[in-house]
């Protein structure tokens, strides 16, 4: 059995390159130009600047050099900021139109206004969203007329779906149907790389998980072996570390995890003076991720486990927009979640979170963990990389701010004659280049989007709605973590790795008709960047993509002594 498996040595190269150089509905109104083609006034550069870096970010300035040039000047080396800058939170949009809407995520969901390969047609709140093919795309066009997307958060019935015949593609079959899949000819399976974590999370600010003690009891009580064994399909490993072994530097092969142990734990939490009369909620989403494939029987296997130990859990299934909110906020003292790579590196696991303050699921930050994760960040030896991140590691273990549990194996699945299908080990799978011989091409996904402008967005339905109409300077190869011209046709960075030049290509227009310029580039970043930005707003306000990517923001409020 075939299985696209990374290995350490390609994402060390990946790294090192980077460091180098039927009847449709009527469509949506579109997005009002903004920018006359004709007799536009004379560009007028801009440029955000912070006076210096003592407050705490990765960016000193953007300015834009020219009506086609942008420059990034950062405080520190930086060799996988192109990578980042591919990420789709990164799309650009039109100046003048994101200040017509303040920033508002919710109002540019609307009418999106991008330049990739699709535009909306319609978001039937609940049920689908219809995209049509961008016919001013400034790339190759899209080879299939009409990309709609549907979800469901129950793998039964995306199987049924796709068994059916309704729809042309699928995401995260459940581990027994794969089997089914691979062997009938009219499906193709597309494995993907485990390149993800499934960890049980604590808030180490909400009782009684403020308690080291019982954090560490907890992962002696959950026997991991037996949820991958039971839950997960072939290719999926139990995690030792936070990054999967594919990660060099960053994953510490001689440091492993606490092994289960009942007796154990339950003597932790007795020395540690636990309620056991307590109960204890634990809050999940129940929707099918590659790294965790059966939310709610897993829940229930936990709900399980600790109970053996006299540990009471209560379940508390989420909405799934909800839920990523609350966590976020830091309101959940104890849920399931996990996280899939955004770029190939290190960086994307740990410095999201562990070392991110507008991250707040964990509570505090633990500041002995945060410093080498950003002292790792800045430097291109790998073997003094790797010597942080083996700190990094032991020092997870002992203040456990979550339990590391599975990185899974997971699929995408489509009818065999859809040409250009695939997976990717980033989730970002490109529909633009799939072609089913008909007019529309359905997709079905484990949910509902929550926007689709995605600066402040995390989810991964979310992200890919986006990925379909915007397009950011850099982009990842279809199917791959290769880093490859988008809007930027080139880049050149000095030898330091703390400026980066982009050159925009000529003739980009948004789909209300506004040219591409380095304005754009300037004002998409700024408004994610300056919290003094009339734009600074999106849907939550907490552009946590940002904040773990590139650090602290610029005018940030100063923080209140708790």
């Amino acid at each position: 059995m075939n299985k696209k498996i990374l290995s350490s040595g390609l994402i060390a190269l990946v790294v090192f390159s980077l460091a180098l150089a039927a009847c449709a509905p009527a469509a949506a109104p579109a997005a009002e130009p903004t920018k006359a083609p004709e007799a536009a006034a004379a560009f007028a550069p801009m440029k955000v600047e912070a006076p210096n870096c003592d407050y705490g970010g990765e960016f000193k300035s953007i300015e834009a050099v020219d009506e086609n040039t942008v420059k990034f000047t950062l405080c520190y080396s930086d060799p996988g900021f192109p990578s980042k800058v591919a990420f789709s939170a990164f799309g650009i949009q039109d100046k003048d139109y994101m200040d017509a809407n303040a920033g508002d995520s919710v109002a540019m969901s609307e009418k999106p206004n991008g330049t990739g390969p699709y535009r909306l047609v319609e978001w039937k709140k609940g049920d689908s969203i219809i995209f049509e093919a961008n016919p001013d795309y400034w790339g190759e066009k899209a080879k299939v007329k009409n990309l709609v997307f549907r979800w469901s958060d129950q793998s039964a019935q995306r199987y049924l779906e796709l068994n059916s015949g309704t729809v042309d593609g699928i995401d995260n079959p459940a581990p027994e149907d794969i089997v089914k899949l691979k062997e009938d000819k009219n499906f193709t399976v597309y494995d993907r790389s485990p390149m993800n974590i499934f960890y049980i999370g604590f808030n180490n600010k909400i009782a009684p998980f403020d308690n080291e003690k019982v954090r560490q009891a907890f992962a002696q009580a959950i026997d991991r072996k037996r949820i991958v064994e039971q839950y997960y399909p072939e290719g999926s490993t139990v995690a030792e570390n936070f990054v999967p072994d594919l990660f060099n530097p960053g994953f510490s092969k001689d440091i492993k995890w606490y092994s289960y142990d009942k007796d154990a734990a339950k003597k932790l939490l007795e020395d540690a003076g636990f309620d056991f009369n307590q109960e204890i909620k634990l809050s999940f989403r129940n929707v099918v991720r590659g790294y965790l494939p059966s939310p709610d029987k897993v829940a229930q296997e936990l709900q399980g486990q600790l109970a053996e130990i006299g540990v009471k859990v209560k379940l508390n299934e989420m909405e799934s927009a909800t839920f990523i909110d609350a966590t976020a906020a830091g309101q959940e003292g104890f849920y399931l979640l996990g996280w899939s790579a955004d770029y190939p590196d290190s960086t994307n696991f740990y410095d999201y979170h562990f070392a991110n303050e507008n991250n707040k699921q964990f509570g505090a930050l633990f500041p002995d963990i945060a410093e080498p994760i950003k002292a790792a960040g800045k430097i291109s030896d790998t073997a003094e990389r790797q010597k942080l991140y083996d700190k990094v590691n032991e020092l997870l273990k002992t203040h456990v701010p979550m339990i590391p549990v599975a990185h899974g194996g997971s699929a995408t699945v489509f009818k065999a004659k859809v040409e250009g299908a695939h997976a990717s080990p980033l989730t970002n799978e490109i529909f633009a280049v799939m072609n089913n011989g008909a007019d529309q091409l359905v997709w079905m996904q484990n949910g509902e989007p929550a926007s689709l402008w995605c600066s402040d967005e995390t989810d991964g339905e979310t992200l890919r709605g986006c990925e379909a109409m915007y397009d950011s300077l850099l982009a990842y190869k279809v199917g791959g973590v290769e880093v490859e011209p988008s809007l930027a046709e080139k880049y050149t960075s000095n030898a330091d790795a703390t400026e980066y030049v982009f050159n925009l290509r000529k003739g980009v227009k948004f789909t209300n008709g506004a040219a591409l310029d380095a304005n754009d580039v300037v004002s998409s970043f700024a408004a994610q960047w300056d919290a003094k930005s009339p734009n600074h707003k999106g849907r939550t306000g907490t552009f946590e993509y940002f904040g773990s990517f590139f650090g602290s923001f610029l005018n940030a409020p100063e923080k209140s002594a708790e």
